[in-house]
């Protein structure tokens, strides 16, 4: 009676360490990208109605790039569906910025935040999530 105590406590220790672990690797991943998202509006959305086209695409290159350093990891405990919808608004971001369509990609860049924060409250661990 006593090991298998031990033993399940042990497994929900081992569920809660890796949930917490898990947690923290998403909310970081999704603050880092959408600091670089709310960097990237404040350049498209310009009280000068000037765009600094250059540093728009520098961003969105660098935006690219931590999604996909952070993509791979997240697949293991998100859902890809949520992870691709995502991948999707960034593509549709990249291909506005480089046309020059800047009312599009802030339309865009809205909805991937959205997602962002929508993935990050559906996966938290809390009483409304559990039951």
């Amino acid at each position: 009676m006593l090991k298998e105590f031990i033993f399940c406590f042990l497994i929900l220790i081992i569920i809660l360490f890796g949930n917490n672990q898990t947690q923290n690797y998403t909310k970081e991943s999704i603050k880092n990208i959408s600091e670089q998202l709310t960097q990237l509006r404040q350049n498209l959305i310009n009280k000068d109605d000037k765009i600094d086209e250059e540093k728009a695409k520098k961003e969105m290159e660098n935006i690219e790039k931590e999604w996909e350093n952070r993509h791979d990891k997240l697949a293991y405990f998100i859902e890809h569906d949520e992870l691709e919808k995502v991948e999707t608004n960034i593509t549709a971001l990249k291909s506005y910025i480089e046309t020059k369509k800047y009312e599009e990609s802030i339309s865009e860049l809205d909805k991937a935040e959205f997602l962002l924060k929508h993935i990050q409250d559906k996966y938290a661990f809390n009483l409304e999530n559990i039951f």
